[in-house]
């Protein structure tokens, strides 16, 4: 499958988990979205058989190019909340796992979040927050400290988690957002920093309800940065 169709297969699903995320049906809801997610994470984290657009580059990342420069999204609009618009490619990967692992946990299942002190030092993190605020050098050092295979690890884990949530969440829970005190547990345990590039985002998912959280950091917030790197690198067609 070459690019355009992962993004025009991506997008029409993606359409269908609107329409129904504004209904009233929680199975049709808890159905789309964990296939809207299989299609922005790594097969393994679904059991699927076919690579995903995930796969493709996780695959180029894990070939020796995890520090290889990428635009950093394909929105221009939130640059200005951002440190750099350029980033090494396993930034990406933990800027998308590290805000699906705290909002999925944190906000959406009031628990724990999948990252601690041993995900951290298995994967050679300097940071624990999502890296928004980053200055360019600051992410190539982040980035060059960072050991591929333990944020696949990682990732695996965090796509797995969200799916058991995804699973169990109520009608009355997807129409809801999460209270302030679930929002800033996300300071406290150190997800976001308190530079305004960073923080605003407490800002951001504490006014979606968690039908919001699964329709951006759960799925299209991953094609936010997935295409800038299958546009800028020759990963497919």
């Amino acid at each position: 499958m070459n690019k355009a169709a992962f993004y025009q297969a991506f997008e029409g699903k993606y359409e269908e988990l609107k329409a129904a995320l504004a209904g009233d049906d929680p199975e049709q809801m808890k159905q789309l979205a964990l296939e809207v997610h299989a299609m922005v994470h790594p097969a393994e984290v679904s059991g699927g058989s076919e690579k995903t657009i995930a796969d493709y580059v996780l695959d180029y990342m894990l070939a020796g190019n995890q520090n290889v420069l990428v635009p950093r999204q394909i929105w221009d609009t939130d640059l200005h909340y951002a440190g750099t618009d350029m980033v090494p490619l396993c930034w990406q990967f933990w800027h998308t796992y590290r805000i699906e692992d705290l909002v999925s946990n944190i906000l959406m299942a009031d628990r724990n979040q999948v990252f601690d002190e041993t995900w951290q030092k298995r994967i050679g993190a300097i940071i624990t927050d999502t890296g928004n605020a980053l200055e360019p050098d600051e992410a190539k050092d982040f980035c060059e400290k960072i050991n591929p295979s333990a944020l696949r690890e990682y990732m695996i884990t965090v796509g797995r988690n969200t799916r058991t949530i995804l699973e169990k969440l109520t009608l009355e829970e997807m129409k809801s957002m999460a209270p302030e005190e679930w929002v800033m547990k996300i300071l406290e345990v150190g997800g976001v920093t308190t530079d305004f590039r960073s923080v605003w985002l407490l800002v951001f998912w504490g006014r979606l309800t968690r039908g919001g959280m699964i329709l951006t950091p759960m799925t299209y917030h991953h094609m936010m940065h997935l295409p800038a790197c299958i546009d800028h690198l020759s990963i497919l067609p």
